[in-house]
């Protein structure tokens, strides 16, 4: 990690949140990539560019962002002096999937209230013995959401089909063991070489990428469930801890290791 950069991630015992992440990067990128929560984002200091749905966006202090699961993004510092952000992610209990769509197309909301709300979660998290609190505020921040993406029509997810979606329904079943290309082209019925295609150009995002993104989420519940970065490497489908570290300081910007000991 460059000096001067910090970041902190933990789990509360709050029901929906599955991670809170807090980061100061200078020159941190991150790759393209995918989450299986709700990103809720902040930024307090500097600003964030990124590219989702294959559009540009960015975070502004000003400004509540909102990733929807699945869909791939990126993400880089806007300004010279890098930024500090806070991340909440949500499983669908407080957003339904049905709304992906709507935040695809409209991930950023220029809403005081609802910025000053996620901010004071924050505040409340980092608490002990506030669950009752957190879980309050997050409701509010939930039904404030859902008013931003309501207007624009909860895009309802289409069903599962077409050998793109074919192969990502491999992936996330064989997270951990991995399969094949070869392996999943013959259970989709598609040269390997279109498959690849296929799912790039339907994601926006090719296979192995997807594939590693989705092992470092794991990654990083196994790591804020105390686990050794070592006996998480393999179970979250890594070669070896080294491999682990490659990918995870690629797309978190920090180390397993130091992921774990920033947990309170």
């Amino acid at each position: 990690m460059v000096s001067g950069e910090r970041t902190r991630a933990w789990r509360p015992p709050v029901a929906g949140v599955v991670e809170v992440f807090h980061a100061h990067f200078t020159e941190h990128a991150y790759p393209m990539h995918v989450h299986d929560a709700w990103t809720l984002l902040i930024v307090d200091d500097g600003a964030i560019r990124y590219d989702l749905n294959r559009h540009e966006h960015g975070t502004l202090a000003d400004t509540v962002s909102l990733l929807p699961p699945h869909i791939p993004h990126n993400g880089s510092p806007a300004t010279p002096h890098g930024f500090r952000k806070r991340v909440l992610y949500l499983d669908d209990t407080h957003l339904d999937l049905d709304y992906i769509g709507s935040a695809a197309d409209g991930p950023d909301f220029a809403d005081p209230l609802l910025r000053r709300r996620v901010g004071q979660v924050h505040t409340v998290l980092g608490r002990r013995g506030d669950e009752l609190e957190a879980e309050s505020r997050l409701a509010l921040i939930a039904e404030r959401l859902r008013l931003h993406l309501r207007p624009r029509e909860p895009a309802v997810v289409a069903p599962v089909h077409g050998v793109a979606h074919g192969l990502r329904d491999l992936l996330d079943e064989n997270l951990v063991r991995g399969i094949t290309l070869d392996a999943a082209a013959k259970q989709v019925h598609a040269h390997p070489t279109h498959l690849v295609r296929a799912f790039t150009r339907t994601f926006g995002i090719p296979p192995h990428q997807y594939l590693m993104s989705r092992r470092v989420d794991h990654a990083r519940r196994l790591l804020l469930d105390g686990h050794p970065p070592a006996a998480v490497a393999l179970a979250a489908g890594f070669y070896d801890q080294p491999h682990l570290t490659r990918h995870f300081r690629r797309i978190v910007g920090t180390t397993p290791a130091r992921f774990a000991r920033s947990h309170p």
